[in-house]
């Protein structure tokens, strides 16, 4: 009880921000209908206890798993297995994922079913096992990061050419809602468990990193390629996501509870399987280390379901009718009050929660996490900012952010120490998880559905993309500035 309490007054801290920032909102510019406000403030409380819950369960079950199966794969010192046991794992988390089943509802409502939500998983999760098994073999073999991902960006900006701009705002898009709540701790720890078996610790530290970044961007090859051989048209999209016309404060809730609960006992479903292999085949712990495993993801599943509930129910809809009132009111004001909505909500993300413990953790708290969330908060709100700005103004395409972006963080990439690289284009997949799926997007489709010509297909989606990229660019400018300091303390006096 006493770890679920330090977890509880983490997240409690956490949350807070985005409350406040709501409900200031509330009685000063805009204010809200009362039962939206109300059920916003019971979403809060659910949004706390759930992700308290959520995280012990991660330390207690996902966490040691991912190490555990990490280890076991590279115990096995066989390629064969690491490409086959890789493509396995990384098909099922990338289905299981909760962010990527909201974002292809959603895309699949806008298209009115055009992109249907089964293709938009399968193309992702392939991708997404594609890269992982590549990511593993890196971590195997040495492999420079900072040229691995020079090559995958390049071969992305090359694919991005052949297809229409909705399929690049979904693909980069894909690519951050994949790195969810339940991938980014199993994927991270799943890196640690490979590295930490190398002798050289100084490449085991840094190979601990970089395995989220390079997995995702399997999720944006998967859809270019979907665009590329798709035939439908030229899609448009409309804004099908209301705000709720019912005025009640707990019916929402107890509605969204069973389909989300299935959803997450879907999500958590082939981790279990996956662990009762290994314990099969590799394991043998014996009883009392399966129940700690399987007692976590309980407490996972039951602290999942909370979470999205709260998410669904009490801030989604608060998200929507931001986003239009804004927008209807001084569409200028939607660029200063994403800034503010995207710094807060990033400390609410529970995969950024688990990726700054895990940095302290493998650096033994050289790299402190309060610097790591200052530094992602300053870029997710300067990318929630843009994308407002992207919206309001026709001539900014997607492609004016994304092509400079991580042409930036390429060459930036062979500057700063490979630690800051693994970290940076980790934090960019971490940073775009369940509150920016569905808070963030919400408001971004009021905003896109206000205003005269918009495509909330091209113009609301491809915010993700910018929340996934801004970060990356942060965190490397962090490295620089630690490599420079540390250059001075080196030299002679």
């Amino acid at each position: 009880m006493n770890i679920l309490f330090v977890k509880f007054k983490e997240v409690l801290s956490s949350v807070l921000p985005i409350v406040v920032v709501v409900v200031i909102l509330h009685f000063t510019i805009i204010p809200l209908p009362v039962h939206l406000f109300i059920r916003f403030l019971v979403g809060a409380v659910v949004i706390i206890l759930g992700l308290s819950i959520f995280l012990l369960g991660v330390d207690l079950g996902i966490t040691p798993l991912g190490n555990y199966v990490g280890s076991s794969l590279s115990k096995s010192n066989n390629l064969v297995i690491l490409v086959i046991i890789g493509l396995i794992v990384g098909f099922f988390i990338s289905v299981a994922e909760p962010d990527l089943q909201i974002l292809a509802d959603q895309i699949s409502e806008v298209t009115d079913g055009a992109l249907a939500k089964f293709s938009i998983v399968g193309m992702v999760s392939v991708g997404i096992a594609v890269m992982l098994v590549y990511g593993l073999i890196r971590i195997v073999y040495n492999l420079k990061i900072n040229i691995s991902f020079a090559v995958i960006y390049g071969i992305i900006m090359i694919m991005a050419l052949f297809v229409r701009p909705e399929f690049l705002a979904i693909a980069f898009d894909a690519s951050g809602a994949t790195t969810g709540a339940l991938t980014v701790p199993f994927i991270l720890n799943l890196a640690i468990g490979v590295s930490v078996l190398k002798k050289d610790s100084q490449v085991s530290e840094k190979d601990s990193f970089g395995l989220v970044g390079i997995t995702s961007t399997g999720a944006i090859l998967g859809i270019l390629i979907m665009g590329m051989f798709a035939k439908t048209g030229t899609l448009q999209g409309s804004l099908h996501t209301q705000v709720s016309e019912s005025t009640s404060i707990i019916g929402p809730f107890i509605d969204r509870l069973p389909s989300i609960a299935v959803e997450s006992l879907i999500a958590l479903g082939p981790l279990a399987v996956i662990f009762i292999g290994f314990q099969i085949f590799s394991f043998r712990f014996n009883a009392k280390a399966v129940g700690n495993i399987f007692k976590g993801l309980l407490y996972t599943l039951i602290g999942l379901v909370l979470f999205l509930t709260g998410v669904n129910a009490g801030f989604m809809d608060v998200g929507s009718d931001l986003g239009i009132r804004i927008a209807q009111q001084n569409k200028f004001l939607v660029v200063a009050v994403g800034f503010v909505l995207g710094f807060v909500t990033i400390l609410a993300e529970p995969a950024v929660h688990v990726l700054t413990h895990q940095i302290e953790a493998v650096t033994s708290g050289s790299i402190k996490k309060n610097i790591i969330f200052a530094a992602l908060s300053i870029g997710v709100g300067a990318a929630v900012a843009l994308s407002m700005l992207r919206i309001l103004v026709p001539e900014i395409q997607l492609w004016h952010y994304l092509l400079p972006g991580f042409g930036i963080s390429v060459i930036l990439a062979f500057i700063v120490p490979e630690l800051f690289v693994g970290i940076a284009f980790d934090s960019g997949g971490v940073a775009s998880g369940p509150m920016t799926a569905t808070f963030i997007l919400a408001f971004s489709q009021g905003v896109s559905g206000s205003v005269p010509g918009s495509n909330i297909l091209q113009d609301a989606f491809g915010m993700i993309s910018i929340v996934a990229m801004t970060p990356i660019i942060t965190i490397e400018l962090l490295g620089l500035i630690n490599k420079i300091k540390t250059r001075k303390h080196k030299e002679p006096v």
